[in-house]
């Protein structure tokens, strides 16, 4: 007779299993030298940090284990209705969480808090994962890309208006699933473009070259470049590219002698080329009925509106707390005991660390409590300063060979929805890994997410404990009878 379990275990990734024992292991022990303190509670305490979360791991076995024991059809089936529930979740939020440090985002139940943002990431992969399941699929329609689109948005914009702007960015990792499925590269690199032209805009915003500014005239010529790229790679049409490459060259040549000259405003010389560089690709979609023309010309035209859209953007939609994170990020603001102050104390408790760090419950800055949320968000810190340049690497390591290990696991799988569902799980450990190491370091602006299995939380651990398992679990199922 068919034994059921005896297939699950057999074919279950017991590799991935123990990557993520070994980072929720390390990660309990990274809690405890992040807030453990000597003279109160012991580690084992559940009123202390070290204690709560040990318990935390625990329940997540018991859940672990119903994940597994559930039949993995049931995931497809109730997909919808688990994103259904969840949206509901996070609306109700919105209304009823109190108020903590600024966001709207945490139930509060007695002593428990539970943040549905944590939970929605596996809900909203199950839902991608089911509507992309259908059959005859294709990602290029413009209902079933709007769709997604949606499936992804509508999540988003309820952890936004919860005031939760770090988490509401990780659901900008789901791009790289529909990619993979079938998504125009160009849409990834007009997101790529739009970051760059960001920070290119404010960073040297204020620097003067004559009566314009250098920020505008870089965004105008990094524009004008990257439509001549595209026309290239593209269209392959070297007579266009000839003659907007020539038009280009003698444009700028003239704006430079009136500027010497006259100082004119070199960005409307930009303007103008930006201009007659799109009519003239929109003429030669006309003739020639080639649809890449005209998509090159809205880019170009479009990057000069998100140009303009810029400093609206930064003074009237982000919050004062977030445009100074932006401008220290940047360099454009010296706040070491402001908003800069969290990264720098970071970098110091990293670079304290050496080489071999100072070791376990023996940093300084740690036990000092220099660095604010330095057993949440900040706690990478912790790794740093205790296990040197070498700890910090062999976690790096860990991760990149998890989230690898996920795209195997996600390539080799027989059914689109298994398929989907293994790429989104590998794209939000991505954006996760990236945004809070960067942010850690210095490199990225902070936005407030934790990182997996080593962040001190409940809700975190839960959230991406049930995201990971209900993939190996789908992945053990391929195989079964």
């Amino acid at each position: 007779m068919y034994n059921r379990k005896t297939s699950l275990w057999q074919t279950i990734d017991w590799f991935t299993i123990l990557l993520y024992v070994i980072m929720v292991v390390a990660g309990w022990f990274t809690i405890c030298g992040a807030s453990y303190e000597f003279e109160n509670v012991g580690l084992f305490d559940p009123s202390g940090r070290p204690g709560s979360q040990l318990l935390w791991i625990g329940l997540s076995l018991i859940l672990i284990f119903i994940i597994l024991m559930l039949e993995s059809d049931l995931y497809d089936i109730f997909a919808m209705v688990i994103y259904g529930a969840i949206i509901l979740l996070l609306i109700v939020t919105i209304f009823v969480a109190p108020d903590i440090k600024g966001s709207r985002s945490w139930l509060v139940m007695g002593p428990i808090r539970l943040q549905p943002a944590e939970f929605a990431k596996f809900a909203t992969a199950l839902a991608l994962a089911k509507f992309m399941n259908i059959h005859g699929f294709k990602l290029t329609t413009p209902r079933n890309f709007c769709i997604s689109l949606a499936i992804i948005f509508l999540p988003l914009l309820c952890i936004l208006l919860q005031q939760e702007t770090g988490s509401a960015l990780v659901y900008l990792a789901f791009f790289l699933v529909l990619y993979r499925e079938g998504m125009s590269g160009y849409f990834l690199m007009a997101g790529v473009c739009a970051v760059t032209f960001f920070v290119v805009n404010m960073k040297y915003a204020e620097v003067p070259v004559g009566v314009n500014n250098l920020g505008d005239l870089l965004v105008i010529g990094m524009t004008q470049l990257i439509a001549l790229f595209l026309v290239e790679y593209t269209t392959r049409d070297r007579v266009a590219l000839k003659w907007l490459g020539i038009g280009t060259a003698v444009a700028c040549l003239a704006g430079w002698i009136l500027f010497d000259a006259f100082e004119i405003n070199l960005l409307y010389v930009g303007l103008v080329i930006i201009a007659c560089t799109s009519l003239y690709l929109i003429f030669l979609s006309v003739r020639y009925w080639v649809w890449p023309y005209v998509l090159i010309a809205v880019f170009t035209l479009g990057s000069v509106a998100f140009m303009y859209s810029v400093d609206y953007v930064f003074d009237e939609i982000l919050e004062p707390h977030q445009q100074i994170r932006i401008k220290v990020s940047l360099g454009l603001e010296d706040d070491p005991s402001g908003a800069g102050y969290n990264v720098n104390q970071s970098k110091i408790a990293i670079g304290s660390g050496g080489l071999t760090g100072k070791g376990f419950l023996n940093g300084t800055q740690t036990k000092l409590k220099y660095v604010p949320e330095q057993d949440t968000d900040f706690i990478f810190c912790t790794v740093g300063e205790e296990q040197g340049f070498i700890g910090a690497s062999l976690v790096l390591i860990i991760f990149a060979v998890f989230i690898l290990r996920l795209i195997v696991l996600a390539e080799r799988q027989k059914n689109t929805f298994a398929r989907v569902y293994g790429y989104s799980v590998a794209s939000i450990f991505f954006f996760h890994l990236a945004i809070n190491v960067g942010m850690v370091t210095g490199l990225t602006p902070v936005i407030g997410i934790p990182l997996p299995f080593f962040s001190y939380g409940g809700s975190a651990l839960w959230g991406f404990t049930i995201l990971l398992f209900i993939f190996l679990r789908l992945d053990a199922s391929r195989k079964e009878k």
